[in-house]
């Protein structure tokens, strides 16, 4: 995921905004307090046609951040207004409890393959849309007949997909990064091809907005034969509640799942830059999501979100490794995801 992880100048914002009061002009401040995109709920740009999904931090190193935290360019703008309108302004309030959790190790996993709903049978390629589906995964599943070689073309992909012959991934493709076709080879007879597609975010605005669609939007092409047959599996994944977990290690995309306690519920940050791409869900909720291509490093769990006693944490990842570890930190890692 992409996002407008962008930052300024705190002192040349300050001195912006004294010569804008200072002329009687009026102001407003777009971001003062940043926000959180939980769950699905981002969007994505589009910038001269290549698409740009956002990440689920809001922040945009604002005077107040995502967890209310008043940074330093706060303090400077408070200054300048009090300076300039000759008005002190009210006291901040006290800093909001922030803490670090201790790690949780994941000894529970799950395969998505063992954990798939009942499929809808349709002989061309259907949308998210078509299925009843907004947001989440969608796994597109066909048989490939005959042995051949040949570039598998996906026509209009919303957004990231994942390309498996025979349950082992033959490659990925993005829509950032205008991706749509892939060379594969095909063995033997009967092949099963799978394609597991995100919706890393719909475009939001523009004349864009009533072809987001998500899922695969077309067709399915392979050696420019289009592909029917097609068993396909919504997966929302609104309710991570009856995955059926086991105590196996699991690699790929996978779900891992833990219980952590917490003697008093306050903010706190999860560090995702050691796990892959997907989503984390904490007591049954979507937080957001990761990739650790950056830019964002880590999450924002508000403390309301948290219950004393025990707590329940689910990720699911697309490229999961075994019996992960998920460290917690007191402040946020936007910039850059450290691989």
């Amino acid at each position: 995921m992409r996002c407008s992880a962008h930052t300024t100048d705190p002192a040349a914002e300050a001195e912006e905004l004294k010569w804008m009061l200072e002329q009687g002009d009026s102001v407003n401040l777009y971001m003062f307090h940043g926000g959180t995109s939980f769950g699905w709920m981002n969007g994505a740009n589009i910038d001269g046609g290549r698409y740009e999904p956002d990440v689920t931090s809001y922040d945009y190193d604002v005077p107040v951040s995502e967890s209310g935290e008043l940074k330093p360019k706060f303090f400077l703008f408070r200054d300048v207004i009090g300076r300039v309108t000759g008005v002190t302004p009210p006291a901040p309030p006290a800093p909001l409890p922030v803490r670090t959790l201790d790690s949780i190790q994941f000894s529970r996993s799950a395969s998505i393959w063992l954990n798939l709903p009942k499929a809808t049978e349709s002989g061309k390629i259907l949308s998210m849309e078509d299925v009843g589906q907004s947001y989440g995964y969608i796994l597109y599943r066909t048989t490939i007949a005959n042995a051949q070689s040949g570039e598998l073309r996906i026509d209009e992909l919303h957004s990231y997909a994942q390309i498996y012959l025979d349950g082992v991934i033959a490659g990925t493709l993005d829509r950032h990064l205008n991706q749509s076709s892939l060379p594969i080879h095909v063995t033997h007879d009967n092949t099963r091809l799978d394609i597991l597609v995100e919706n890393t975010g719909r475009v939001n605005f523009s004349r864009q907005l009533p072809h987001e669609r998500a899922g695969i939007t077309h067709q399915v092409t392979l050696a420019d034969a289009p592909l029917t047959g097609w068993q396909i599996y919504p997966l929302p994944m609104q309710n991570v509640t009856s995955i059926a977990y086991q105590s196996r290690q699991c690699t790929g995309a996978c779900f891992y799942q833990a219980a952590f306690q917490v003697d008093e519920p306050a903010d706190t940050f999860i560090d995702t830059r050691s796990l892959g791409k997907g989503e984390i869900f904490v007591n049954g909720k979507p937080l957001g999501r990761f990739w650790n291509i950056g830019p964002q490093g880590t999450l924002y769990l508000p403390g309301p979100w948290l219950k004393k006693g025990q707590n329940e944490i689910v990720v699911f990842d697309l490229n999961g490794q075994a019996n992960p570890t998920l460290p917690f930190l007191a402040h946020a890692v936007l910039e850059k995801a450290g691989k």
